[in-house]
């Protein structure tokens, strides 16, 4: 059969979709191929050179105001008359009076220069420092600033020179600004702006959703937009003078230009996922290809449903009706491709093989199910029966033979009862005289050690119920509550619980005694066997096995101790039980 399947053949599905797909799509894709690559060549030219022709406008505007601010600069410390007074002024009076009046020009003449954000002048002689600000700027950041200002001064009256000839770049905090300062022998003229402000005109750039302007430094580090350039891994260090490709996927266009006037650049950042969506090229193919499709798809199509489509409908019609539950489902023999029909003859085989396989393992799971609840039900409390015949012997020693034939009267009906192990379930209320006759057995036992309550509503009686539930946490009380030195008071109340989506029968079974301890209750909420000082205990195990079996997850059975004493048993039902 494996032969068969890989040997070649003209009614293969796989031969017949190669071969046609093939004719159709080769030429069309090696045309395509070719098309978008020279197109995606062209409009990066385009796209680079129109944008870089932008990038030099806003650089050269940039540059041209930062040089108005140099000229600026070197008229005030040549030629500024209140300033050489600082410096060589005849009296302290004419010294002080052109200091007020050359702070008065710099803050008015600082209005003018909307690239700079602050001008100082510092004299040697006099160690004056005049500074204006822009309003833009809070103390802290002054501050910061004029902290640099001023260790600058100092190292450049130690050098005596100026090592940065034009404007430079220096990162304070978090931000970068761009810093000039000018000399002459007894003076100092400064500027200096922040980078952030200087980007605020080319928020105007449209680079699309995601396409970014920025400003690096001359090793290639972003002064702006540092976090969107390291996401998506864009190198900015390389060779400005042309375009190049960048980035995680190589997704970015990098286009730069270098500033004429200090050590940073201009750098545009444009998508190309953005730049080939707007190719002329690939409009004019994506318009051709519907024609070439209205010629050749249909006769594909045709192809493909008889040889495709239809056998795959065949089996998604009867995989649905095995989905619905149906499975004496079969695929009908029908001409068509060796594979289909090798998976039509495999399909039908292994359908009748789960169906099979299906019955068997749903009788034996009933079969063990039904096992394993008449082994549950069945598991008597030897300690029990031992103590009940120790109790009629001590009753003949005193001679009380009414209390003798009470006790075995209500043993014979205890064991009756016991031994409904073909029961499923009982009406509650058989298994309240079972708990009525199980507590008086144990007044015999116990005489005035035990109180018992029981309340339930007559219309509940007659609720189906599984057998020895309710017996099981009584006998559990009395076994680790009533002693001869304690008596304790075991009350039983049966209602209906509304609270929920459906009516169920609540049943709550409270004492008196000391209640569960802590590490008895987490081996009960885990699921475990209960296992202390006086040996395994089952019964609360075995009443959670059978609701699980009975009722799946639709039966709750909550356990915790009340208050102030005691332990408190709340079940909670379904009225009408599964079986």
């Amino acid at each position: 059969m494996r032969g068969e399947l890989f040997r070649l053949s003209w009614h293969s599905i796989r031969l017949k979709l190669v071969v046609g797909l093939l004719l159709i799509t080769l030429p069309a894709f090696a045309f395509l191929i070719y098309n978008n690559l020279y197109a995606i060549r062209v409009v990066h030219n385009q796209v680079a050179e129109s944008n870089r022709n932008l990038i030099s406008m806003y650089m050269g505007q940039i540059d041209n105001n930062l040089n108005d601010v140099d000229k600026y600069m070197t008229d005030l410390l040549v030629n500024d008359k209140d300033l050489h007074a600082m410096e060589y002024g005849s009296t302290e009076h004419d010294r002080i009076l052109a200091k007020v009046r050359l702070d008065n020009r710099i803050r008015g003449d600082i209005a003018s220069f909307g690239s700079v954000d602050a001008l100082f002048v510092y004299s040697i002689p006099g160690k004056d420092y005049l500074e204006a600000f822009q309003e833009l700027y809070n103390w802290q950041q002054r501050d910061e600033i004029r902290r640099y200002i001023q260790e600058l001064l100092e190292e450049l009256e130690k050098d005596g020179e100026l090592r940065n000839q034009q404007w430079y770049v220096k990162q304070i905090g978090i931000n970068y600004y761009l810093f000039r300062v000018l000399k002459t022998s007894d003076a100092y003229v400064g500027a200096w702006v922040n980078v952030e402000n200087l980007y605020i005109p080319l928020k105007l750039l449209k680079y699309g959703e995601h396409g970014i302007s920025l400003f690096a430094t001359e090793n290639g580090t972003p002064m702006t937009h540092a976090e969107a350039v390291r996401e998506n891994g864009i190198d900015l260090d390389r060779d400005l003078n042309n375009y190049y490709i960048s980035g995680k996927s190589n997704s970015y266009l990098v286009i730069g230009e270098r500033s004429a006037k200090g050590n940073f650049s201009l750098i545009s950042l444009i998508p190309d996922k953005q730049i080939l969506e707007n190719l002329p090229y690939l409009r004019m193919i994506a318009a051709a290809i519907p024609i070439g499709a209205i010629i050749l798809v249909p006769a594909f199509l045709l192809l493909l449903r008889k040889m495709v489509l239809r056998p795959l409908n065949r089996i998604l019609a009867a995989m649905k009706r095995i989905g619905e539950g149906n499975l004496n489902t079969r695929i009908e023999p029908f001409r068509t491709s060796d594979e289909f029909r090798l998976v039509n003859e495999t399909f039908n085989r292994m359908i009748g093989q789960v169906q099979e396989l299906r019955i068997h393992i749903y009788e034996e799971q009933l079969s063990k199910q039904k096992a394993e609840l008449q082994h549950l039900q069945l598991q008597i409390n030897p300690h029990f029966f031992l103590n009940s015949l120790n109790i009629i012997y001590n009753l003949a020693l005193v001679r009380k033979y009414e209390l003798i034939q009470e006790m075995a009267m209500s043993l014979v009906q205890y064991f009756r009862y016991m031994f409904k192990s073909n029961l499923t379930f009982v009406a509650l209320k058989d298994e309240l005289q079972h708990v009525r006759n199980y507590v008086r057995i144990q007044e015999l036992r116990f005489p005035g050690k035990l109180n018992f309550e029981l309340t339930a509503p007559d219309y509940l009686l007659n609720t189906r119920i599984p057998p020895l539930i309710i017996q099981t946490f009584i006998e559990n009380s009395i076994k680790h509550a009533v002693s001869p030195n304690a008596s304790i008071q075991i009350s039983v109340r049966i209602d209906l619980d509304d609270s929920g989506p459906e009516p169920r029968l609540m049943i709550e079974i409270q004492d008196t005694g000391k209640g569960f301890d802590q590490d008895i209750l987490d081996e009960i909420q885990a699921g475990n066997r209960i296992e202390d000082e006086q040996g395994e205990h089952i019964g609360i195990w075995n009443v959670k096995q059978r609701l699980r079996l009975l009722y799946s997850d639709e039966a709750c059975l909550v356990i915790s101790n009340g208050l102030p004493t005691g332990a408190l048993i709340v079940l909670l039902l379904p009225l009408q039980p599964k079986s």
